[in-house]
């Protein structure tokens, strides 16, 4: 478990380690083409593609993409069994792609309103890509940041019911290992696509001193050159977590 930002001050370097992404704006990308919302998600699925390679290129250690809230089964039903489907259609074409390159992939979120095939197809993607260390890739799917808080402090309890009694000694090192990104150095920029400027509910925890970048550009159209200009963004931040400028500047 990786220490919280909140408890002490984590390295810094000018790439990110840690880059978390909101995929947002395929459908409004769609619809200003004239076509489909569900055009646009196909499109984005070749977007995830291009940032998986720039992101392990540019030296990234985590990428974490928010695919799927546990929200967006709000949407038209159409749409969700389209997600659904691409979903299933990226882990059978991608995984051996995603192996050659040494990615290793996570999927957090509940799973248990999918399917079995799709919850047989992550159990395998992840177990094929386990030994794999060049770039950690997480997909978050029916995911929420208050529904990982919750699950967090419920498998706490399970496993210590004594802390019930006594919760006084739960503190956030303790719950933060329990979290769905328990095994991950928390966000260091995360990205917006789509012109929203929101966390809608992803990473609520792990975001507390993440640098916040938003773009207008729709996904379908990122690709390496919009990391970069995020990244040349990230550089001019100065990251104090609670010191002084002064502080900042003697440390290094």
């Amino acid at each position: 478990m990786i220490d919280s930002s909140t408890l002490s001050v984590p390295l810094c370097t000018d790439t990110p380690r840690h880059l978390a992404i909101i995929m947002d704006g395929n459908g409004r990308w769609a619809t200003k083409r004239f076509l489909p919302r569900t055009a646009g998600h196909v499109r984005g699925v070749q977007a995830v593609r291009r940032v998986v390679e720039a992101c392990g290129q540019r030296g990234v250690e985590y990428l974490t993409l928010f695919a799927f809230s546990s929200e967006n089964w709000r949407r038209p039903q159409e749409e969700v069994s389209l997600l659904m489907r691409l979903f299933v259609q990226a882990l059978e074409k991608e995984v051996d792609k995603l192996q050659e390159q040494g990615v290793r992939l996570r999927v957090i979120g509940d799973l248990s309103p999918f399917d079995d095939r799709l919850r047989e197809l992550i159990r395998d993607a992840e177990q094929r890509t386990a030994g794999n260390s060049a770039l950690h890739l997480t997909i978050a799917a029916n995911y929420g940041g208050r529904w990982d808080i919750l699950q967090a402090m419920r498998r706490l309890l399970r496993e210590h019911p004594e802390l019930g009694d006594d919760p006084d000694a739960i503190d956030e090192r303790l719950l933060s290992q329990y979290l769905s990104m328990a095994f991950a150095p928390e966000p260091d920029l995360f990205i917006r696509t789509g012109g929203e400027q929101r966390i809608s509910n992803f990473l609520v925890w792990q975001l507390a001193y993440t640098e916040l970048f938003f773009s207008d550009g729709f996904w379908p159209d990122f690709g390496g050159e919009e990391i970069d200009r995020a990244f040349e963004w990230y550089k001019t931040r100065e990251r104090r977590f609670g010191r002084t400028s002064a502080q900042v500047v003697n440390q290094t």
